[in-house]
């Protein structure tokens, strides 16, 4: 398909309405689908749909709607929507064969893998409560790295843990600096990275990490490539926001980010975020990871899917210029 949202600023040479933008967005989308598939049987997924900026990455069942339940099915419309990687925090919990299938799909198709999550607890204790267990946890980070780099992944994410009754913020720090350095050992010589991920501590109460700063400290103190941040969005606009100062105080430690507009955790254009310049500015300095979609959609349906890839293709349409 030739005309997408991207090739909007066409209708305007010096500014463009942004209602007209959007009302343009919808034909261009649902053009998108329509061609999605009629093309699906005879044409690569590249020449479709016109890829994203960046590595948006859908969740399965982000469009069960118009793609079915199949997971191929799935990852090829995703592809050919315009997307290049998935964000699936579960993937490893699937059967291996399922997972071998998926991983050779994406391959095809140039995607990305991102997400899958794991434990923070080896024999119940949990990494920020002591340092008995560190070797436990490096032979746990070593099997996952196995499993990840079977299937052409490479990131991981934990949260490290909740608050131990007892222990200071500085002794619960010092057990997982411990911990990781332990843990990087093994993890390192693999080329994985391990993706430490702050939440908010109004939808998640009592956890030891809820903020960038203390993020990278952390990644700063254990000095391994291995060891990063993932920004999620949405909780940091909600635990101390100056989202875009944090992005770039922390940028050689955040591997990769989650999305998510506030107040709802739906796509972006529905609260109070400003994704399209926060995409603009991770495009301008060169990111080159995973962006997740770890969000629900505003509507149901088909015409929710719609307009989930309606409001990414708009704020992924940042240097189109626009007047309101």
């Amino acid at each position: 398909m030739k005309k997408t949202i991207h090739d909007a600023h066409a209708v305007q040479h010096t500014g463009l309405d942004r209602r007209g933008f959007l009302n343009i967005g919808v034909v261009a989308t649902a053009g998108l689908f329509a061609a999605t598939t009629a093309a699906r049987a005879q044409a690569p997924a590249k020449t479709v749909g016109k890829k994203f900026k960046l590595k948006y990455a859908p969740t399965f069942g982000a469009f069960e709607a118009h793609a079915g339940k199949d997971p191929i099915a799935q990852l090829n419309f995703m592809a050919e929507a315009g997307f290049s990687a998935l964000l699936d925090g579960g993937f490893l919990n699937k059967p291996q064969e399922l997972q071998d299938k998926l991983a050779k799909e994406m391959e095809k198709l140039g995607m990305t893998l991102s997400g899958p999550y794991c434990s923070h607890t080896v024999g119940g204790q949990s990494l920020v409560a002591g340092t008995d267990k560190k070797e436990d946890y490096a032979k746990h980070y070593k099997g996952v790295c196995e499993k990840l780099k079977r299937v052409n992944g490479k990131w991981f994410l934990v949260v490290p843990g909740g608050l131990v009754k007892g222990l200071t913020m500085e002794q619960m720090t010092a057990n997982l600096i411990e911990n990781l350095k332990a843990i990087m050992k093994e993890v390192e010589p693999t080329g994985c990275i391990m993706t430490l991920e702050p939440l908010n501590p109004r939808n998640h109460p009592g956890l030891f990490l809820t903020r960038i700063p203390q993020a990278m400290e952390i990644c700063k103190a254990v000095g391994s490539p291995s060891c990063k941040i993932v920004n999620d969005l949405y909780h940091q606009q909600i635990t101390e926001g100056d989202l875009i100062p944090n992005i770039k105080a922390a940028w050689d430690y955040i591997a990769h980010y989650h999305l998510g507009d506030t107040p709802g955790r739906k796509e972006p254009t529905t609260g109070e975020i400003n994704y399209r310049s926060i995409f603009k500015y991770l495009h301008e300095k060169g990111f080159d990871g995973v962006l997740g979609m770890e969000h629900g959609k505003s509507k149901g349906g088909k015409e929710g899917e719609l307009a989930l890839l309606h409001a990414y293709r708009w704020c992924d349409a940042f240097d189109t210029p626009y007047k309101i």
